[in-house]
């Protein structure tokens, strides 16, 4: 019976102290700050009263046994009854902990500040408003950032003209993005994004529908996937380019040259910036070669199919080159169209060469007459190579001549 008193007796102060609890928060809604010692008291207090009501039912329950002097408790004696009184637990109001469960107010630019906090305060230096390099903008723009760690030269963009405040007005989640996942999907290599945005940055001022137009009119003219992307990677500027523009740069080639499609597409494939480039050069060095040099249409197309970059060089080189193979060399047209690429070694190494064979008498240049030295071996080969197998002679021996030129 004690037993069960002493358990109704502890579920009651759990009650009590639940209850306790579970007002508390109700509380937290008041304005007066609350102390550790209102916390503390009501547990006193509950602890307090259950001594004196175990203590009261432990004196109570022994009872003397008839037979002798001594008192022998009761076998239940041991366990603490609860006393009948109520057990008042009083009700406690705690103050609210606003200030404490609030956020840390942010500091206010209007906080007075020591003069010693404010010397320990560094500041990060002002962005200038108008600036000849970048370098001041990139800590502060997340595009310039990410354009440097994809490759973009920033040292070279902002020499240009108002290409520096063009990338600070742009976005590059907004407005990067799109151009770079295009420039991939048409065959752009991930290494070769930063050189062409390097050299072609107003790709980004494009619109992208356009830039798929210009794509698609590529495909219908039968270049393949391979070619548009290396046509792409080496002439940057190529996309800027309208379709009208594109069609009529591809038809003056086709013309002026004589070309079939095929041979058109074999022609800007292998170098496409002559589409992108100036085409008043081309005119000229074809007149060149047509009038002054005295080269059929047929051999023009031959020289312009093995070396491009022939109709956009300069007039100067082109025409010293072929004076001196041709005048001072004796090289006819037909062998010069066989190996254009004499066009583009330097004079001063035909000059040291061909002096070289002469003083040895090996400068025969006719392919009937033994010991015939072609174009191709005159100027392709290394110093060492010619020496063994065109002038038959020793390395010493020609960089002695070379001294004495």
């Amino acid at each position: 019976m004690a037993l069960c008193m002493c358990q109704r007796s502890a579920r009651c102060l759990l009650s009590a102290l639940r209850n306790s609890l579970t007002t508390t928060p109700r509380q937290l809604m008041k304005d007066r700050p609350v102390s550790s010692q209102q916390f503390s008291r009501p547990f006193f207090i509950i602890q307090n009263a259950a001594r004196k009501s175990i203590f009261h039912s432990s004196a109570a329950s022994t009872q003397p046994v008839s037979g002798g002097d001594v008192s022998t408790p009761h076998p239940e004696s041991n366990l603490p009854t609860v006393s009948q009184e109520a057990i008042v637990i009083p009700t406690v109001e705690m103050e609210p902990l606003e200030e404490a469960l609030e956020d840390v107010a942010p500091d206010s630019p209007l906080d007075v500040i020591t003069e010693e906090e404010a010397a320990m305060m560094v500041l990060p230096p002002p962005i200038p408003p108008q600036s000849v390099t970048l370098r001041y903008y990139v800590d502060h723009s997340e595009t310039l950032q990410k354009l440097v760690q994809l490759g973009v030269d920033l040292s070279k963009l902002e020499k240009r003209p108002h290409v520096g405040t063009f990338l600070l007005k742009l976005d590059f989640q907004k407005d990067i993005s799109k151009v770079l996942f295009f420039l991939k999907d048409v065959g752009v290599e991930d290494h070769q994004l930063g050189p062409f945005l390097t050299k072609n940055p107003f790709i980004l001022s494009q619109d992208l529908d356009n830039l798929h137009k210009r794509v698609s009119y590529l495909s219908s003219k039968k270049f393949s996937r391979h070619a548009i992307a290396r046509m792409i990677s080496r002439a940057p500027y190529l996309l800027n380019f309208s379709v009208e523009r594109l069609d009529n740069r591809l038809g003056f080639f086709q013309t002026q040259l004589g070309l079939s499609g095929e041979k058109t597409r074999e022609l800007v494939t292998r170098l496409p910036r002559m589409i992108t480039g100036s085409l008043e050069p081309v005119k000229e060095n074809l007149k060149v070669f047509e009038l002054e040099f005295g080269f059929r249409r047929n051999e023009i197309q031959q020289i312009a199919l093995k070396v491009p970059k022939m109709l956009a060089g300069s007039k100067k080189k082109l025409t010293e080159v072929f004076d001196y193979v041709h005048n001072t060399m004796g090289i006819p047209h037909n062998l010069i169209t066989n190996f254009p690429q004499v066009f583009n070694t330097s004079l001063l190494k035909l000059k040291e060469r061909h002096e070289f064979l002469t003083l040895l008498g090996r400068a025969i240049y006719d392919p009937t007459q033994p010991n015939y030295v072609s174009l191709d071996k005159l100027v392709s080969k290394t110093d060492q190579s010619f020496c063994e197998d065109v002038a038959k002679t020793s390395m010493q021996d020609f960089e002695q001549f070379l001294k004495n030129m």
